[in-house]
């Protein structure tokens, strides 16, 4: 066998494999922990390709932080056509107009609500709205040839609507339901609203998606902004986007541990890549790599603008290009792309750019962070740097000297803050001073 297709069962414990070399993901975000834990004792150097639509807060964080690879696809299907999405209260008049319509062009209907307690009552209140519709109910909790003959009558067209919970969230491509109205909406996360809405609009036809939410009064802040999320992203391709909100909102996760969500607060995520590529290059019996991510910390705006690159994905894209670039060139090179694709950068990007020239030259001399301001700049030095000792040593000893070396090798130069410049001028100033004091090659 030299592919093998198959469901979370391949990565049970009794399952060996003899020369893994390729392992695809689909539906990246139905996965836990201990699967992906799995995935990764298979082999230690075995390529992993992950797909989704909405990848989980953390998968997401370390594909922009640079540990995995991204890539984007936007180009709908032909004829695809964006799902129309309406935010209203319970309405009968709204729902029964809606199935109505769907089901005068021919087309079936999705009812979700994700709670079996109370699943038959709106079964039954749905098929008291439309009476000639045929309604089946379908949850995790039936038997299973039972809800597999529901789920394959439906598909089959023997039934109108669909009333479950919230298992049809993926996997499943019926052209025909094009309607899916999602009761209590505001208890559902924001990329599990986006699969579910992606259920319909398979098709050709003009689809539709109704979230069912109780009075803006009942509704939380962060389930309001969800909501007001999935109305804003109703293009087709959106999925980016609904998944760097979902980060920003629920937080990246736990990288170090099993939370796939949350906020890390005591260990910097740059700190932690830089320990895993090691522990990585360790593990695979490779040399070990002692590369340094300076850390910037600028009393200046130094940013991409909104307004400037307006598409999410693409602003993160260039972030992540400029954070691993190697050389001042390459900065250059990657400016004057974003020049002729963006127009000439406002200042904040400009001020990026000027941050990201300097920090090749930085990470050669092992600064692990560089805080500026116009009257002072500090380098926080690695121990491996190769600045000469007793030069450095000899330039803070001077007398009156505005050079300081504190014990936790801090190397601060003290400007006077009157002086013209900003604070990136005064990074240029010190590197130009410290660049010579570099041990003498034997």
């Amino acid at each position: 066998v030299d592919v093998l297709v198959g469901t979370h069962r391949l990565l049970s414990k009794d399952v060996h494999f003899r020369a893994l070399g390729l392992l695809v993901v689909d539906e990246e975000q139905r996965f836990g922990v201990s699967h992906k834990e799995r995935i990764k004792k298979l082999r230690a150097d075995v390529d992993v390709l992950t797909l989704t639509a909405t990848p989980i807060p953390r998968t997401l964080q370390l594909a922009v932080g640079g540990l995995r690879d991204l890539s984007l696809i936007t180009t709908a299907p032909v004829d695809r056509r964006a799902v129309r999405t309406v935010v209203t209260r319970w309405d009968d008049h709204v729902i029964k107009e809606a199935i109505d319509r769907e089901l005068g062009r021919g087309g079936q209907v999705f009812f979700v609500y994700n709670r079996i307690e109370g699943l038959y009552e709106r079964a039954q209140r749905l098929q008291e709205l439309v009476p000639h519709a045929r309604v089946a109910v379908g949850h995790g909790q039936l038997p299973e040839k039972t809800l597999e003959r529901t789920m394959t009558d439906f598909v089959d067209g023997a039934y109108d609507i669909l009333c479950s919970t919230a298992i049809i969230e993926s996997g499943l491509d019926i052209p025909r339901a094009n309607t899916i109205l999602i009761d209590r909406a505001d208890h559902f996360g924001l990329a599990q609203l986006y699969q579910l809405r992606g259920r319909v609009g398979r098709s050709r036809e003009r689809a539709y998606c109704f979230l069912l939410t109780p009075p803006p009064h009942n509704i939380t802040e962060d389930a309001r902004a969800r909501i007001e999320a999935l109305e804003r992203f109703g293009h087709l391709g959106a999925g980016f986007k609904v998944a760097t909100l979902d980060m920003e909102l629920r937080g990246a996760g736990d990288v170090l541990g099993a939370d796939q969500s949350g906020t890390v607060a005591s260990v910097g995520f740059d700190l932690f890549l830089n320990m895993l590529q090691e522990a990585i290059a360790e593990f695979k019996g490779e040399p070990r790599v002692h590369e340094v991510d300076t850390e910037m910390t600028l009393d200046i705006e130094h940013y991409l603008p909104d307004e400037y690159i307006e598409d999410v994905g693409l602003r993160l894209s260039f972030y992540k290009r400029f954070g691993s670039a190697m050389d001042e060139q390459e900065v250059l090179d990657l400016a004057g792309e974003m020049e002729d694709r963006f127009g000439i950068p406002p200042r904040p990007a400009a001020q990026l750019v000027r941050a990201m020239r300097l920090r090749p030259a930085l990470r050669e001399l092992r600064v692990l962070g560089c805080e500026a301001s116009p009257g002072r700049v500090a380098f926080h030095l690695r121990e491996d740097t190769p600045l000469d000792p007793a030069r450095v040593m000899k330039l803070v000893a001077r007398r009156r000297s505005p050079w300081k070396l504190t014990p936790d090798m801090k190397l601060v130069l003290r400007f006077d803050p009157e002086r013209p410049g900003d604070s990136l001028d005064r990074v240029e100033e010190m590197l130009s001073e410290v660049q010579p004091l570099r041990r003498q090659e034997a």
